[in-house]
Protein backbone atom coordinates (compact mmCIF):
# COMPACT_ATOMS: atom_id res chain seq x y z
CA UNK A 1 0.00 0.00 0.00
CA UNK A 2 1.16 3.51 -0.55
CA UNK A 3 2.00 5.36 2.33
CA UNK A 4 -0.42 8.38 1.03
CA UNK A 5 -3.18 8.43 -0.48
CA UNK A 6 -2.55 7.94 -4.32
CA UNK A 7 -2.30 10.42 -7.08
CA UNK A 8 -4.30 8.15 -9.62
CA UNK A 9 -6.52 5.74 -9.34
CA UNK A 10 -8.78 2.71 -10.58
CA UNK A 11 -12.13 2.34 -8.94
CA UNK A 12 -12.73 -1.09 -9.82
CA UNK A 13 -16.17 -2.02 -8.83
CA UNK A 14 -16.32 -5.89 -8.07
CA UNK A 15 -20.36 -5.99 -7.55
CA UNK A 16 -20.61 -4.84 -11.46
CA UNK A 17 -17.86 -7.42 -12.42
CA UNK A 18 -20.01 -10.41 -11.02
CA UNK A 19 -23.07 -8.65 -12.23
CA UNK A 20 -21.47 -9.05 -16.09
CA UNK A 21 -20.12 -12.39 -15.34
CA UNK A 22 -23.97 -13.64 -14.34
CA UNK A 23 -25.63 -11.83 -17.31
CA UNK A 24 -22.75 -13.51 -19.74
CA UNK A 25 -23.42 -16.67 -17.77
CA UNK A 26 -27.11 -16.41 -17.90
CA UNK A 27 -27.11 -15.63 -21.95
CA UNK A 28 -25.07 -18.79 -22.22
CA UNK A 29 -26.81 -21.19 -20.37
CA UNK A 30 -26.37 -24.14 -20.27
CA UNK A 31 -22.57 -23.85 -21.46
CA UNK A 32 -19.91 -23.08 -19.22
CA UNK A 33 -18.51 -20.13 -18.82
CA UNK A 34 -14.54 -19.65 -18.80
CA UNK A 35 -13.25 -16.17 -17.39
CA UNK A 36 -10.36 -15.44 -19.31
CA UNK A 37 -7.68 -13.46 -16.72
CA UNK A 38 -4.89 -12.77 -19.00
CA UNK A 39 -2.56 -10.05 -18.83
CA UNK A 40 -3.34 -9.47 -14.64
CA UNK A 41 -7.21 -9.50 -15.43
CA UNK A 42 -6.20 -7.01 -18.59
CA UNK A 43 -4.01 -4.98 -15.74
CA UNK A 44 -7.25 -4.71 -13.45
CA UNK A 45 -5.58 -7.38 -10.77
CA UNK A 46 -5.96 -11.04 -11.30
CA UNK A 47 -5.62 -11.92 -7.94
CA UNK A 48 -8.78 -9.90 -6.73
CA UNK A 49 -10.82 -10.39 -9.59
CA UNK A 50 -10.39 -14.56 -10.11
CA UNK A 51 -11.41 -15.16 -6.67
CA UNK A 52 -14.69 -12.92 -6.80
CA UNK A 53 -15.19 -14.66 -10.36
CA UNK A 54 -14.57 -18.53 -8.93
CA UNK A 55 -16.69 -17.48 -5.94
CA UNK A 56 -19.50 -16.31 -8.43
CA UNK A 57 -19.20 -19.77 -10.11
CA UNK A 58 -16.41 -19.46 -12.71
CA UNK A 59 -16.42 -22.67 -14.18
CA UNK A 60 -12.33 -22.35 -15.50
CA UNK A 61 -9.93 -19.64 -15.80
CA UNK A 62 -7.89 -19.14 -19.18
CA UNK A 63 -4.80 -17.47 -19.17
CA UNK A 64 -2.10 -16.44 -21.57
CA UNK A 65 1.04 -17.65 -20.39
CA UNK A 66 2.76 -20.00 -17.72
CA UNK A 67 3.46 -16.95 -14.67
CA UNK A 68 0.02 -15.99 -14.76
CA UNK A 69 -1.70 -19.68 -14.56
CA UNK A 70 0.47 -19.99 -11.52
CA UNK A 71 -0.92 -17.13 -9.86
CA UNK A 72 -4.56 -18.66 -9.61
CA UNK A 73 -3.82 -22.58 -9.43
CA UNK A 74 -5.02 -22.29 -5.76
CA UNK A 75 -8.61 -21.72 -6.60
CA UNK A 76 -10.36 -25.34 -7.05
CA UNK A 77 -11.16 -24.44 -10.76
CA UNK A 78 -9.05 -25.61 -13.56
CA UNK A 79 -6.94 -23.46 -15.13
CA UNK A 80 -6.18 -23.08 -18.93
CA UNK A 81 -3.35 -21.59 -21.10
CA UNK A 82 -5.00 -20.31 -23.88
CA UNK A 83 -1.55 -19.45 -26.15
CA UNK A 84 1.60 -21.16 -27.51
CA UNK A 85 3.99 -23.07 -24.49
CA UNK A 86 7.53 -22.65 -24.63
CA UNK A 87 9.77 -25.77 -24.27
CA UNK A 88 11.00 -24.29 -21.08
CA UNK A 89 7.69 -24.05 -19.53
CA UNK A 90 6.42 -27.58 -20.49
CA UNK A 91 7.94 -28.97 -17.08
CA UNK A 92 5.88 -26.91 -14.47
CA UNK A 93 2.66 -26.93 -16.78
CA UNK A 94 2.40 -30.74 -16.21
CA UNK A 95 3.82 -30.70 -12.43
CA UNK A 96 0.75 -28.41 -11.64
CA UNK A 97 -1.48 -29.62 -13.68
CA UNK A 98 -2.25 -27.00 -15.82
CA UNK A 99 -4.63 -27.23 -18.78
CA UNK A 100 -2.33 -27.41 -21.50
CA UNK A 101 -2.65 -25.82 -25.07
CA UNK A 102 -1.59 -28.01 -27.80
CA UNK A 103 -0.76 -26.43 -30.95
CA UNK A 104 0.91 -28.64 -32.39
CA UNK A 105 2.25 -32.09 -33.11
CA UNK A 106 6.15 -30.94 -31.25
CA UNK A 107 4.49 -29.46 -28.55
CA UNK A 108 2.28 -32.84 -27.84
CA UNK A 109 5.31 -34.86 -27.74
CA UNK A 110 7.16 -32.64 -25.27
CA UNK A 111 3.98 -32.73 -22.94
CA UNK A 112 3.52 -36.66 -23.09
CA UNK A 113 7.61 -37.20 -22.81
CA UNK A 114 7.13 -34.77 -19.74
CA UNK A 115 4.06 -36.18 -18.39
CA UNK A 116 5.59 -39.68 -18.74
CA UNK A 117 8.93 -38.24 -16.83
CA UNK A 118 6.60 -37.26 -14.18
CA UNK A 119 3.97 -40.56 -14.02
CA UNK A 120 1.42 -38.28 -14.65
CA UNK A 121 -1.31 -37.58 -17.18
CA UNK A 122 -1.42 -33.80 -18.33
CA UNK A 123 -5.71 -32.91 -19.31
CA UNK A 124 -5.09 -30.88 -22.44
CA UNK A 125 -7.33 -29.09 -25.07
CA UNK A 126 -5.68 -29.07 -29.06
CA UNK A 127 -6.41 -25.20 -30.63
CA UNK A 128 -7.22 -25.48 -34.11
CA UNK A 129 -6.89 -22.72 -36.56
CA UNK A 130 -9.89 -22.16 -38.82
CA UNK A 131 -8.51 -18.50 -39.44
CA UNK A 132 -6.98 -16.79 -37.08
CA UNK A 133 -3.84 -17.37 -38.19
CA UNK A 134 -1.68 -17.36 -35.21
CA UNK A 135 -1.43 -20.48 -33.31
CA UNK A 136 -3.15 -24.04 -34.00
CA UNK A 137 -3.23 -26.79 -35.99
CA UNK A 138 -3.75 -25.67 -39.50
CA UNK A 139 -2.29 -28.86 -41.64
CA UNK A 140 -3.31 -32.60 -42.05
CA UNK A 141 -5.51 -31.35 -39.34
CA UNK A 142 -7.07 -34.66 -39.05
CA UNK A 143 -3.94 -37.04 -38.98
CA UNK A 144 -2.01 -34.52 -36.70
CA UNK A 145 -5.02 -35.16 -34.10
CA UNK A 146 -5.15 -38.71 -34.33
CA UNK A 147 -1.01 -38.67 -33.84
CA UNK A 148 -1.65 -36.85 -30.33
CA UNK A 149 -4.49 -38.49 -29.18
CA UNK A 150 -2.94 -41.66 -28.89
CA UNK A 151 -0.16 -40.27 -27.17
CA UNK A 152 -0.05 -42.07 -23.57
CA UNK A 153 0.06 -39.41 -20.87
CA UNK A 154 -2.39 -36.60 -22.58
CA UNK A 155 -5.72 -36.85 -22.07
CA UNK A 156 -7.30 -35.08 -24.54
CA UNK A 157 -10.75 -33.68 -23.41
CA UNK A 158 -11.01 -30.53 -24.88
CA UNK A 159 -10.85 -28.69 -28.31
CA UNK A 160 -10.95 -25.41 -29.05
CA UNK A 161 -10.77 -22.64 -31.73
CA UNK A 162 -10.95 -18.89 -32.00
CA UNK A 163 -12.56 -15.90 -33.80
CA UNK A 164 -10.78 -12.72 -35.34
CA UNK A 165 -13.77 -10.93 -36.59
CA UNK A 166 -17.02 -11.93 -34.45
CA UNK A 167 -17.44 -8.53 -34.27
CA UNK A 168 -18.47 -7.66 -37.50
CA UNK A 169 -18.26 -10.39 -40.24
CA UNK A 170 -20.24 -12.94 -39.59
CA UNK A 171 -20.10 -14.75 -42.63
CA UNK A 172 -16.30 -15.54 -41.89
CA UNK A 173 -17.32 -16.36 -38.32
CA UNK A 174 -19.81 -18.70 -39.15
CA UNK A 175 -18.00 -20.25 -41.60
CA UNK A 176 -15.68 -21.23 -39.00
CA UNK A 177 -18.08 -22.36 -36.82
CA UNK A 178 -19.15 -24.59 -39.60
CA UNK A 179 -15.12 -26.06 -40.22
CA UNK A 180 -14.90 -26.63 -36.66
CA UNK A 181 -18.28 -28.66 -36.06
CA UNK A 182 -17.44 -30.80 -39.27
CA UNK A 183 -14.19 -31.75 -37.69
CA UNK A 184 -15.61 -32.43 -34.38
CA UNK A 185 -18.26 -34.32 -36.42
CA UNK A 186 -15.68 -36.06 -38.49
CA UNK A 187 -13.53 -37.09 -35.55
CA UNK A 188 -16.35 -38.12 -33.51
CA UNK A 189 -16.88 -40.68 -36.27
CA UNK A 190 -13.51 -42.14 -35.70
CA UNK A 191 -14.27 -42.53 -32.19
CA UNK A 192 -12.36 -39.15 -30.95
CA UNK A 193 -14.63 -37.04 -28.62
CA UNK A 194 -14.28 -34.22 -26.77
CA UNK A 195 -15.91 -33.15 -23.31
CA UNK A 196 -15.08 -29.42 -23.82
CA UNK A 197 -15.63 -27.66 -26.53
CA UNK A 198 -15.17 -23.75 -27.43
CA UNK A 199 -15.12 -21.28 -29.91
CA UNK A 200 -16.80 -18.04 -28.62
CA UNK A 201 -15.04 -15.28 -27.25
CA UNK A 202 -16.96 -12.25 -25.80
CA UNK A 203 -17.44 -10.79 -29.25
CA UNK A 204 -18.27 -14.60 -30.32
CA UNK A 205 -20.76 -14.94 -27.12
CA UNK A 206 -22.66 -11.04 -28.35
CA UNK A 207 -22.74 -11.75 -32.16
CA UNK A 208 -23.01 -15.64 -32.88
CA UNK A 209 -25.39 -17.49 -31.18
CA UNK A 210 -24.46 -20.64 -32.71
CA UNK A 211 -21.35 -19.77 -30.83
CA UNK A 212 -23.08 -20.43 -27.46
CA UNK A 213 -25.55 -23.69 -28.44
CA UNK A 214 -24.42 -27.50 -28.78
CA UNK A 215 -21.87 -28.94 -29.76
CA UNK A 216 -20.22 -26.10 -27.99
CA UNK A 217 -20.09 -27.07 -24.63
CA UNK A 218 -18.19 -23.73 -22.75
CA UNK A 219 -17.65 -19.81 -23.59
CA UNK A 220 -14.94 -17.51 -22.78
CA UNK A 221 -15.88 -14.30 -21.50
CA UNK A 222 -13.17 -11.89 -21.05
CA UNK A 223 -13.29 -7.98 -21.47
CA UNK A 224 -17.69 -8.12 -21.49
CA UNK A 225 -16.36 -8.67 -17.36
CA UNK A 226 -15.57 -5.06 -17.05
CA UNK A 227 -18.75 -3.90 -18.89
CA UNK A 228 -16.76 -2.77 -22.03
CA UNK A 229 -17.61 -3.80 -25.58
CA UNK A 230 -16.19 -3.54 -28.75
CA UNK A 231 -16.68 -0.49 -30.94
CA UNK A 232 -18.84 -2.05 -33.18
CA UNK A 233 -21.12 -4.90 -33.36
CA UNK A 234 -23.57 -6.25 -31.15
CA UNK A 235 -23.07 -5.17 -27.33
CA UNK A 236 -24.54 -6.59 -23.89
CA UNK A 237 -26.84 -3.69 -22.85
CA UNK A 238 -27.08 -5.26 -19.56
CA UNK A 239 -23.26 -4.90 -18.47
CA UNK A 240 -22.28 -2.33 -16.12
CA UNK A 241 -19.14 -0.42 -16.46
CA UNK A 242 -16.68 -1.72 -13.47
CA UNK A 243 -13.56 0.50 -13.65
CA UNK A 244 -13.45 4.37 -13.46
CA UNK A 245 -9.75 6.13 -13.98
CA UNK A 246 -9.43 9.01 -11.19
CA UNK A 247 -7.25 11.68 -10.67
CA UNK A 248 -6.49 14.89 -8.63
CA UNK A 249 -6.37 18.52 -9.26
CA UNK A 250 -2.67 19.03 -7.98
CA UNK A 251 -2.72 23.03 -9.35
CA UNK A 252 -4.83 25.86 -10.02
CA UNK A 253 -3.95 29.11 -11.59
CA UNK A 254 -4.88 31.76 -13.59
CA UNK A 255 -2.63 32.18 -17.05
CA UNK A 256 -2.34 35.36 -19.31
CA UNK A 257 -3.80 35.75 -22.32
CA UNK A 258 -0.97 34.70 -25.19
CA UNK A 259 0.42 32.14 -23.33
CA UNK A 260 1.06 28.28 -23.97
CA UNK A 261 0.35 24.99 -22.36
CA UNK A 262 2.61 22.17 -22.68
CA UNK A 263 5.06 20.41 -24.81
CA UNK A 264 4.87 21.88 -28.63
CA UNK A 265 3.07 24.61 -27.01
CA UNK A 266 0.06 23.33 -28.74
CA UNK A 267 -2.65 25.30 -26.85
CA UNK A 268 -2.35 28.96 -26.92
CA UNK A 269 -4.73 30.59 -24.48
CA UNK A 270 -7.22 32.99 -26.07
CA UNK A 271 -7.48 35.24 -22.95
CA UNK A 272 -7.02 35.05 -18.94
CA UNK A 273 -8.25 31.70 -18.06
CA UNK A 274 -8.23 29.57 -15.11
CA UNK A 275 -5.96 26.23 -15.53
CA UNK A 276 -5.68 23.17 -13.79
CA UNK A 277 -2.93 20.73 -13.49
CA UNK A 278 -3.99 17.12 -12.88
CA UNK A 279 -1.29 14.25 -11.71
CA UNK A 280 -2.27 11.87 -14.33
CA UNK A 281 -0.31 11.29 -17.82
CA UNK A 282 0.38 8.97 -20.62
CA UNK A 283 2.30 6.81 -18.55
CA UNK A 284 -1.07 6.33 -16.12
CA UNK A 285 -2.51 5.64 -19.69
CA UNK A 286 -3.76 8.57 -20.63
CA UNK A 287 -3.70 8.47 -24.52
CA UNK A 288 -1.86 11.31 -26.24
CA UNK A 289 -4.42 11.57 -28.42
CA UNK A 290 -6.95 13.16 -26.12
CA UNK A 291 -4.39 16.00 -26.05
CA UNK A 292 -6.61 19.12 -26.76
CA UNK A 293 -9.48 17.39 -27.72
CA UNK A 294 -10.49 15.06 -24.59
CA UNK A 295 -12.27 15.93 -21.37
CA UNK A 296 -12.70 14.99 -17.45
CA UNK A 297 -15.45 15.58 -15.05
CA UNK A 298 -14.55 17.92 -12.15
CA UNK A 299 -17.53 18.28 -9.55
CA UNK A 300 -19.93 17.20 -11.77
CA UNK A 301 -18.48 19.23 -14.72
CA UNK A 302 -17.34 18.56 -18.18
CA UNK A 303 -13.47 20.48 -18.33
CA UNK A 304 -11.19 20.35 -21.84
CA UNK A 305 -8.11 19.00 -21.85
CA UNK A 306 -5.66 21.76 -22.90
CA UNK A 307 -2.47 21.49 -24.47
CA UNK A 308 -0.75 18.02 -24.92
CA UNK A 309 -0.47 14.76 -22.27
CA UNK A 310 2.49 14.62 -20.96
CA UNK A 311 3.98 11.11 -19.32
CA UNK A 312 2.84 12.65 -15.73
CA UNK A 313 0.36 15.35 -15.83
CA UNK A 314 -2.25 17.30 -18.36
CA UNK A 315 -3.59 20.88 -18.02
CA UNK A 316 -7.77 21.27 -17.86
CA UNK A 317 -9.78 24.31 -18.33
CA UNK A 318 -11.42 25.12 -14.94
CA UNK A 319 -13.35 28.35 -16.88
CA UNK A 320 -16.58 26.09 -15.86
CA UNK A 321 -15.90 25.42 -12.45
CA UNK A 322 -14.80 28.59 -10.82
CA UNK A 323 -15.08 26.57 -7.36
CA UNK A 324 -12.36 23.65 -8.09
CA UNK A 325 -9.27 23.80 -5.95
CA UNK A 326 -6.16 21.74 -5.89
CA UNK A 327 -7.08 18.33 -4.30
CA UNK A 328 -10.37 18.07 -6.27
CA UNK A 329 -11.10 14.75 -7.71
CA UNK A 330 -11.08 14.37 -11.19
CA UNK A 331 -12.49 11.80 -13.17
CA UNK A 332 -11.11 10.76 -16.28
CA UNK A 333 -12.50 7.54 -16.98
CA UNK A 334 -16.08 6.97 -15.29
CA UNK A 335 -19.76 9.16 -14.24
CA UNK A 336 -20.82 11.84 -12.64
CA UNK A 337 -24.55 12.62 -11.82
CA UNK A 338 -24.71 14.26 -15.20
CA UNK A 339 -21.81 13.28 -17.80
CA UNK A 340 -20.18 9.65 -18.47
CA UNK A 341 -16.77 9.63 -20.52
CA UNK A 342 -16.31 5.79 -21.32
CA UNK A 343 -13.46 3.19 -22.18
CA UNK A 344 -14.89 2.82 -25.51
CA UNK A 345 -15.11 6.50 -26.16
CA UNK A 346 -11.06 6.79 -25.13
CA UNK A 347 -10.62 3.34 -27.64
CA UNK A 348 -12.35 5.80 -30.50
CA UNK A 349 -10.09 8.94 -29.70
CA UNK A 350 -6.76 6.65 -29.56
CA UNK A 351 -8.32 5.23 -33.25
CA UNK A 352 -8.11 1.66 -31.06
CA UNK A 353 -9.67 -0.58 -29.29
CA UNK A 354 -10.99 -1.09 -25.82
CA UNK A 355 -8.64 -3.79 -24.94
CA UNK A 356 -5.83 -1.32 -25.40
CA UNK A 357 -7.32 1.04 -22.96
CA UNK A 358 -7.55 -1.24 -19.58
CA UNK A 359 -4.60 -2.82 -20.49
CA UNK A 360 -2.75 0.63 -20.65
CA UNK A 361 -3.22 1.57 -17.07
CA UNK A 362 0.57 2.15 -15.48
CA UNK A 363 1.91 0.40 -12.27
CA UNK A 364 1.74 3.38 -10.39
CA UNK A 365 -2.32 3.54 -11.03
CA UNK A 366 -3.45 2.32 -7.60
CA UNK A 367 -6.08 -0.48 -7.82
CA UNK A 368 -8.94 -0.04 -5.26
CA UNK A 369 -11.94 -2.32 -5.20
CA UNK A 370 -15.02 -1.41 -3.77
CA UNK A 371 -17.58 -4.66 -2.80
CA UNK A 372 -20.42 -2.99 -1.34
CA UNK A 373 -23.75 -4.92 -1.01
CA UNK A 374 -26.42 -3.64 -2.88
CA UNK A 375 -29.14 -1.88 -0.60
CA UNK A 376 -32.43 -3.59 -0.65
Amino acid sequence: MNESPPRVWLDIDLNAVKHNFQTVKSVSKPLKVMTVLKADAYGLGIERIAKELVNSGSDAIGVAELNEALEVIDLGVPVHILGGLLPQEIEAVVLHDIVAPITDLSTAKLLNAEATRQNKTINCHLLIDTGMGRLGIKNEVLETIRQIVKLPNLNCNGIYSHFPVAYENAEFSNYQIDKFIELIETLKGEGIEFTEIHIANSDGINNLSSARKSPFTMVRCGINLYGVNELIGAVNEELKPAVELKSRLVSVREIESGETIGYGRTYKLPKKMRIGTVCAGYADGVPLSASNRGWVIINNVLCPILGRVSMDYITVSLESVPNAESGDEVTLIGQSDDYQITVEEWAQQMGSIPYQVICSFGNRVERIYSNIEPST
